[in-house]
């Protein structure tokens, strides 16, 4: 990792689902099982992982727009019994542990925005003994969901780190606008839940492919 006195940012924040965590696949299986229980038309695969990241309440409008604001709870607990059913499973992607060390002993600032809530994130940290790895996380239960830029904003004024020293690292559209909304960078991933296409569109300062790739973009950019 880069030297401090020729370092660009100071603050690395990580969206969790998709870009830390290798979720993607288990989050839009349940939100596809979640609407066929409730008998919604069952979206196809990259309109269920489109909706990754946002708020509950919003991806649910999103994935079954003609269900009745009434029947949201019926679709959420039905969403939240498929998904914890395989929570345990869900790994860390290969190197993203490794890439997390890298960056803390460089001593960068990490912290996490995320559209789970917060027993979710905490369920996650403790799972994958990175609870005390973050100098903050936020979550969608706090304040405004993605693509609002109010989690992000909070952590950078929490942290002491301006806008122009913090970078967002996500896998979704929604992070890559709630990072220009808070007037910070954003880097892509392409290996979480929106394909390349959408990422690029949105003119992050790189589009990464792959964990190692990320890791050495950190290294000769960060």
């Amino acid at each position: 990792m880069r030297e401090p006195a020729a370092r660009r940012f100071d603050l690395v924040v990580f969206d969790w689902d998709g870009t830390l965590a290798d979720s993607t696949a288990i989050i839009a299986g349940a939100i596809q099982a979640a609407c066929r229980d409730v008998g919604e038309p069952v979206p196809d695969d990259v309109a269920a992982r489109y909706v990754i990241g946002l708020g509950l309440r919003d991806a649910l409008a999103h994935v079954a727009p003609e269900l009745a604001p009434s029947r949201y709870p019926d679709l959420a607990l039905r969403y939240r019994e498929h998904y914890l059913a395989r929570d345990p499973q869900i790994p860390l992607f290969d190197g993203a542990r490794e890439l997390l060390a890298d960056l803390r002993g460089a001593g960068y600032r990490l912290a996490v925005v995320t559209g789970k809530t917060r027993i979710g994130l905490d369920r996650s940290l403790a799972a994958q003994a990175l609870a005390e790895w973050f100098d903050a996380t936020r979550c969608s239960d706090e304040g405004a969901p993605k693509p609002h830029p109010e989690m992000l904003l909070f952590l950078m004024d929490a942290l002491g780190v301006s806008p122009h020293r913090t970078l967002m690292i996500g896998d979704t559209t929604h992070d890559l606008e709630l990072a220009r909304a808070a007037g910070a960078q954003a880097l892509a991933v392409t290996y979480g839940a929106h394909p390349h296409e959408g990422l690029a569109r949105a003119a992050p300062l790189a589009v990464v492919h792959s964990v190692p790739e990320l890791r050495g973009w950190l290294r000769e950019h960060g």
